[in-house]
Parts: C-alpha cells; sequence; structure tokens
C-alpha cells in the first residue's frame, strides 16, 4: 500500500510540476513583446535597410479628390451640399468669388467639416477640388 501511495504521490508531484511549467509558458507567451524597434543603421536588432522613400506623384487632381472625397455630399445634395453640374445652386456660391470658396472649402463652412472630413487632404488638393467642381458646374 505504501508502495502504491508513494507512487501515486510521485505521479501527482511530476504532473503538478508539468502543470506549473505550462502555466508559466502560457503567461510568458501573453506578456512577451509582439514586435521591437530598430533604428536604421541598429545591427544589434537585425533591422534590414530603411525602405526607400516612394517617389510621390505630387498632388491629386480636382476630380480625383472629387471622387474621392466629396462625392458623398456634392453628388446626393447630402446635409445641403450644391450638387455638382446644378448651375443654380452654384451660381450664388460662384459669385462670392473662388477664394472664399476655397475658404470655406479647406475651414468647413454650414454643414461641411473642414476640407469636407479629409483632414490629411493638403490644401492644394482641397483647392483642385473645388476649382473641378465650380467648373463642372457653370
Amino acid at each position: 500500500m505504501k508502495r502504491v501511495l508513494a507512487v501515486v504521490m510521485l505521479a501527482f508531484g511530476l504532473s503538478a510540476g508539468v502543470a506549473v511549467a505550462n502555466v508559466e509558458d502560457e503567461i510568458r507567451a501573453r506578456i512577451a513583446p509582439v514586435g521591437e524597434v530598430c533604428l536604421q543603421g541598429d545591427d544589434e536588432c537585425g533591422a534590414a535597410a530603411a525602405p526607400a522613400a516612394s517617389a510621390s506623384s505630387g498632388p491629386r487632381s480636382g476630380d480625383a479628390v472629387y471622387n474621392a472625397v466629396c462625392t458623398a455630399c456634392h453628388s446626393t445634395g447630402a446635409a445641403g451640399a450644391p450638387k455638382v453640374g446644378d448651375a443654380g445652386a452654384w451660381g450664388p456660391r460662384i459669385d462670392k468669388g473662388l477664394d472664399t470658396l476655397i475658404n470655406h472649402a479647406i475651414n468647413g463652412f454650414n454643414a461641411m467639416p473642414a476640407k469636407g472630413g479629409c483632414a490629411s487632404c493638403p490644401d492644394e488638393e482641397i483647392q483642385a477640388a473645388v476649382e473641378y467642381m465650380v467648373n463642372e458646374s457653370k
């Protein structure tokens, strides 16, 4: 009986040790870093050469910006936006001058948010989009 008890206790002790090791491994896996920061020229972390900067093709055209950003409201008239091509809706706005329209587009006006909601669009792209919409709506 003592032998059986000794074998059972030994087996229990070994399985408990394995269980603790498994739990510790799981904890280590959960708290392990998901990555590392490598700076260019840092050989210690095996950083690859920095990728070449992509050549910018310059600002997008007015119609490209319109199709990407402005069309949601200016093709449907949402929130009172004048539809592109509607000379009656655009006429009074065009009469205020292109500079005013561009200022409103960049800084927001009435229901339109600044830059039509495209915070990453440079001012020159917004200007090109306004010029495109004005030309399409005369």
